[in-house]
């Protein structure tokens, strides 16, 4: 993949990658040209044989005696023998023209096309760090509307010089019939071009402007589609509305400060043009008042030339500034396409099997590209082969910035991490990535059936692989009753699921990647009792014979792993189960004395919701929550946790009156049953 230093070398690249299409777009263009200049040549001298006035070679200037020259017979034969040749011109010059207009409208597309690719192809290598520093709607405009304009300046180009071509042809003829009427035509259009210079300057700033407020129309609109729900819940749809309007006007009056620059060009061309021909008509007389009636037919073929050379000049200017406007996508699309100034994460060599012993962390430490602050620092753990690891810990602590590190979404700043013995950095990322499992609280769901979401990343799953991972995840009756069942599609980010289905059709996918490592972050944390209990069961089954990680906010569902890792601050405070970690009174003990009141709360306020016979199923659930936060409570005097006696006889009073309140709403639903 090629880097973009700057627009010149993006220009070249373009060039060099389609030189077939470009030179045939081009050798159209001339061969346009000549027809088009023979023919027009042609036209005056025809007109003055069908009116009567004989045309004499030798008196011709030789570009007109050449013209001629195959066509000596007398009458009206020569006559049609002229309109014919011309005729013929016109209709090659109109099928070179043809040409040349699907060679250009193709070149653009598969030019267009290749940037894109290209971008895309850098959007999926590029470390995740440029998505944290560049906005979405920022790439979209970028992908989708600046690259195509940057293409387009390679069709600018070669209508520049398809355009030149033909007016050296046309001037070439000038030449050949008079140069001193040339010089003086030189001279008037030239003040043309200098008057056009500052439209095509006006024509660059606008051309800016029309990329920014682009670039802000289409990231307020992403913003806006990803936060309809919340502009529904804050009533601020006036305001989000108003604020659209606005960026759409300032992008409408942008291009159309764009279109005004460019269409002014045409008329100022036509004026110029009109006054310069009357002036060359004044300036022969002047000149060529003695040979005039012997001049009339070079002079006619002149002015009729030189009318058909102005529009020329005007295509020739209004391509500058088309060119103009275009530069600054030029710019911006050769930044985007840039990789030097980009991150890139260096690929290993090694293909990742399967995990035979276990991860290492050796003095790893991590600190995000362009801060100051560690986020994991000197942390040191082993993970045996199947077993559970479980992180806790505050928000900001670096528990999923750890498992960020696992499939290699960033590499350590400091130390390494090792699989089997082995640095993972080593490991061909791909191969890594698809042995690991991750599911995480923010399930990412496509706008596509039940069925492709489930078998996303393993497209050759037959329909019994994808079942029979729906049933393990305990999805496949919420499946069925959906009105299509695994055929229907759930909308943008699996809108259509609740969170707790959402959750099983990613465990479901999980599943059936059968991957040896397992990542859960904080997979539960926010889904209600009886979707919770659901997917804890489809967690539980997933996680068998694997090695998990596992990060959770609620500590009850870390209880039975293997070790639990406490971070603070990013550094390993703790390390051990969770009764030895009780036992030390430390950051995990105080953790569970922070969550025992909450949980308890509302655990205890979901089984005094009405409709409780609905709930019959998930009882026995509901009361083993409870009672494990009861006796946890307990556990915490038993252990010595809390020390000091005041605080003894809290837990101890709370743990009783919550024991009381269980036995009353017990002996509530067994009256009601």
């Amino acid at each position: 993949m090629s880097n973009f230093r700057s627009p010149r070398q993006l220009l070249l690249y373009l060039v060099h990658r389609h030189p077939v299409l470009i030179l045939l777009n081009i050798g159209l263009g001339f061969s346009g040209a000549v027809f088009n200049g023979v023919s027009t040549a042609l036209i005056m001298p025809v007109l003055l044989s069908f009116l009567g006035q004989p045309i004499a070679l030798e008196g011709e200037v030789p570009v007109l005696r050449m013209l001629l020259s195959p066509f000596q017979i007398d009458g009206r034969p020569r006559i049609a023998l002229l309109a014919g040749a011309i005729i013929l011109l016109l209709l090659l010059k109109n099928l070179a023209g043809y040409g040349n207009a699907l060679v250009a409208g193709s070149l653009k597309r598969i030019l267009t096309n290749d940037l894109r690719e290209q971008g895309l192809r850098l959007l999926l290598e590029v470390d995740l760090d440029f998505f944290s520093r560049t906005g979405i709607g920022d790439i979209v405009n970028r992908l989708n509307n600046e690259v195509s304009r940057a293409a387009g300046a390679i069709s600018s180009i070669t209508r520049s010089v398809t355009v030149v071509i033909t007016v050296l042809v046309f001037v070439g003829l000038l030449v050949s019939l008079s140069w001193q009427l040339t010089l003086a035509s030189t001279a008037l259009l030239a003040i043309v071009v200098l008057v056009n210079q500052s439209s095509i300057h006006q024509a660059k700033q606008f051309g800016k402007q029309l990329s920014d407020t682009s670039k802000q129309y289409s990231t307020s609109v992403l913003e806006l589609l990803s936060g309809m729900r919340l502009v529904r819940t804050t009533a601020t749809e006036p305001a989000a509305y108003e604020k659209m309007i606005r960026l759409i006007r300032d992008r409408e009056q942008a291009e159309f400060r764009t279109q005004a620059v460019s269409a002014l060009i045409e008329p100022v061309n036509e004026m110029a043009g009109v006054i310069a021909l009357l002036l060359i008509v004044a300036i022969g007389r002047t000149f060529l008042a003695a040979q005039l009636e012997a001049f009339s037919a070079v002079l006619l073929t002149y002015l009729f030339l030189l009318f058909r050379t102005l529009p020329l000049i005007g295509q020739l200017n209004n391509a500058r500034s088309q060119f103009a406007s275009i530069a600054p996508s030029l710019e911006i699309a050769s930044e985007f396409l840039r990789r030097d100034n980009k991150p890139f994460m260096q690929n290993g060599t090694l293909p990742f099997q399967t995990l035979q012993t276990g991860i290492q962390l050796r003095n790893l430490s991590f600190i995000y590209p362009g801060r100051q602050k560690y986020v994991l620092h000197d942390i040191n753990l082993d993970l045996p082969c199947r077993t559970t690891l479980a992180i806790v810990g505050a928000s900001g602590a670096g528990k999923s910035t750890l498992v960020d590190l696992l499939p290699r979404l960033y590499d350590p700043s400091e130390g390494c991490i090792l699989l089997d013995g082995q640095d993972l950095r080593e490991f061909d990322y791909q191969s890594l990535r698809r042995a690991m499992g991750i599911v995480s609280q923010e399930t990412f769901l496509f706008n596509a059936s039940v069925r492709d979401n489930i078998a996303y990343g393993c497209p050759a799953a037959t329909d019994d692989e994808i079942i029979a991972a729906a049933k393990q995840a305990n999805a496949e009756e919420f499946i069925l009753q959906l009105p299509h069942g695994f055929e229907t599609v759930i909308g943008d980010r699996g809108v259509m699921l609740s969170g707790g289905q959402r959750q099983r059709i990613a465990i479901a996918r999980a599943l059936l990647q059968n991957p040896p490592i397992l990542i859960l972050d904080e997979a539960t944390s926010a889904l209600d009792t009886v979707s919770e209990k659901l997917v804890q069961e489809a967690i539980d089954r997933l996680s068998r014979d694997r090695t998990t990680i596992i990060i959770a906010h609620r500590l009850s569902t870390v209880q039975k792993a293997d070790q639990i890792a406490v971070l603070e601050q990013g550094k390993l405070v703790e390390l051990g189960t969770h009764q030895s970690l009780l036992a030390e009174q430390g950051h995990y003990a105080r953790l569970c004395q922070m969550q025992f009141t909450e949980q308890f709360a509302q655990q205890f306020a979901e089984l005094s919701q009405p409709n409780h016979r609905k709930r019959t199923a998930n009882f026995s659930y509901h009361i083993r929550s409870l009672l494990n936060i009861v006796i946890g409570s307990l556990g915490l005097i038993v252990h010595e946790v809390v020390q000091y006696p005041e605080e003894q006889q809290e837990y101890t009073e709370t743990a009783y009156r919550s024991a009381l309140d269980l036995v009353k709403q017990l002996e509530a639903i067994e009256e009601h049953s």
